[in-house]
């Protein structure tokens, strides 16, 4: 089924109205599609069907417990970067040994946290962080379970801001250097070597990299047998991209089947980390037009949500789909989607062709990745509701924030 459509002429969730939600928990609110949720899933189960492997959400994505939820609902794994996103998955019900730990700047008690919880494998960013791991495993007497992050310094073709496999990002091991650490590790008391792991960027719509990643990747693999180190997972990340706007997203065969290829006969569990393409197009942003500021240069529609609800536009200039949710009637004009906070680069949309009143109801498309997820309280801006739709029933997966929550936590002098 079609996650998001109109029907007579009004923008739907699955059975459920958008302008229903608007009036039953406000705007700005996110809404989620339970169906699109699985079947984003299911696209990678069905290519993966009779093999040895795992698909582990990238949580950075969309960390909500309801989306969490139905993942680990189907079997999935899952990817995290934090200990509060393992604390997180936990909560949701996830397998901790289905779970893979990246990032750059794992600290001991995160550490602590992953070796009590005995996750699936720690994926290692660096040398030092090998040495703290064995370190930390000693301490508590258990064995930590490890991947090298290898950065193959391969051009992903994306925005910089999202591109991780190059010599200049932070992310991974240098490729000329992996050997020599996979050896360290072998000789470190309190870790076993478990795989090899690559990811090397986001919102990438060109199979093309991915495949020239393996090929060095097999190629270590194939040395590190020959110093006998052998593995028992390759870890292919994430990052396949979705159509925001009039990209030409590829299918996940067209993803999968190349690389399952160059991995027939390797006998090596696959591991995958998606995000966006799980959740991407699973969500929208609901907002409504607070007033219409017609100009010389520029009209402006200004909109209760704002760059701290979707950093997106701001931060990388990226497009989303703006969308009336009643069908439209009389003349377009170019609009700026803006809203209320106090920059110059709250933005939502620029130049887009609508017909407008104030009180219209919008919609902000594919805004399910990196949406609430980077949102936050700048301009003291509560955080706005998330909703799940699932047919026809509707669950509140996230209150909205109020102002006194804002501050809470803090306290006036005395």
């Amino acid at each position: 089924m079609t996650a998001f459509a109109r029907r007579n002429g009004v923008l739907h969730a699955e059975s459920v109205s958008l302008i229903d939600l608007a009036a039953r928990f406000g705007t700005p609110c996110w809404v989620y599609s339970r169906a699109a949720l699985e079947a984003s899933l299911a696209e990678f189960e069905r290519e993966l069907a009779g093999l040895d492997a795992l698909v582990c959400y990238a949580v950075k994505a969309n960390s909500n417990l309801a989306v969490l939820d139905v993942f680990a609902r189907r079997g999935a794994g899952f990817d995290i970067v934090s200990g509060g996103e393992l604390r997180r998955a936990l909560a949701a019900g996830a397998d901790p040994r289905r779970i893979v730990f990246s990032g750059v700047g794992k600290t001991a008690a995160e550490m602590e946290l992953a070796l009590a919880a005995d996750i699936l494998c720690f994926n290692v960013e660096s040398a030092p962080e090998l040495d703290r791991l064995s370190a930390v495993a000693g301490r508590l007497g258990k064995t930590a379970p490890i991947s090298l992050r290898v950065n193959p310094d391969v051009d992903a073709k994306t925005h910089p801001y999202i591109s991780t496999g190059l010599k200049e990002n932070k992310f991974g091991v240098a490729y000329e250097e992996a050997l020599a650490l996979y050896r360290h590790a072998a000789s470190l008391p309190n870790l076993t070597i478990s795989g090899i792991d690559c990811h090397i960027g986001s919102q990438l719509l060109d199979p093309a990299p991915f495949a020239a990643a393996l090929d060095k990747i097999l190629t270590l693999v194939d040395q590190l047998a020959a110093n006998g180190i052998v593995l028992h997972h390759i870890d292919l990340g994430g990052g396949l991209g979705i159509r925001y706007r009039d990209e030409d997203a590829p299918t996940v065969q067209a993803y999968l089947q190349p690389m399952l290829q160059k991995l027939r006969d390797r006998h090596l569990q696959v591991l995958l980390e998606p995000g966006r393409r799980l959740v991407g197009n699973a969500g929208l942003l609901l907002t409504r037009v607070e007033y219409l500021k017609p100009g010389e240069v520029k009209n402006f529609a200004i909109v209760d949500a704002a760059m701290n609800d979707l950093a997106r536009p701001a931060l990388y200039g990226s497009w989303h789909d703006i969308v009336p949710v009643v069908a439209p009637q009389g003349a377009t004009r170019p609009w700026e989607i803006v809203g209320p906070v106090c920059e110059s680069g709250d933005f939502l949309g620029h130049g887009r062709d609508l017909a407008l009143a104030t009180g219209d109801l919008l919609a902000i498309m594919s805004a399910g990745a990196y949406g609430m997820a980077m949102s936050s309280n700048y301009n003291s801006r509560p955080r706005a509701a998330e909703v799940m739709v699932d047919g026809a029933d509707v669950h509140l997966v996230r209150r909205r924030e109020t102002a006194e929550e804002l501050y809470a936590l803090e306290q006036r002098l005395p």
